[in-house]
């Protein structure tokens, strides 16, 4: 977790994020969340293996974060990641949501 020199709180995103660590995840970030201030960010450029889970714990991400009066971006998600989203209808709201170099690879 690093806070940036806009002010927000970056959270950044494992290497693996599918259902096994969702839990996991979810309780560290929502520890965040509620100690953080100013605008709330995830960072998903380190991602290589996911599933559909971690479209859910963004969306929880996001809505806690509102829920504070904190603003939220997702960035740096994989294109994969991105795809899943638009197909799902859910892209426009991880604002800022944007594909990195590296596709990674959804969890089979």
């Amino acid at each position: 977790m690093a806070e940036a020199m806009d002010g927000a709180q970056t959270l950044q995103l494992p290497a693996q994020a599918t259902l096994d660590e969702a839990s996991a995840l979810l309780r560290e970030f929502k520890r965040a969340v509620r100690g953080g201030q100013g605008p709330l960010r995830v960072d998903g450029s380190a991602l290589k293996r996911y599933d559909t889970s971690v479209l859910a714990l963004l969306l929880e991400l996001r809505r806690r974060a509102q829920a504070a009066g904190r603003g939220f971006e997702a960035i740096g998600l994989p294109q994969g990641l991105t795809t899943l989203a638009g197909l799902y209808g859910v892209l426009p709201l991880l604002s800022s949501a944007s594909s990195s170099d590296s596709p990674g690879r959804p969890a089979a």
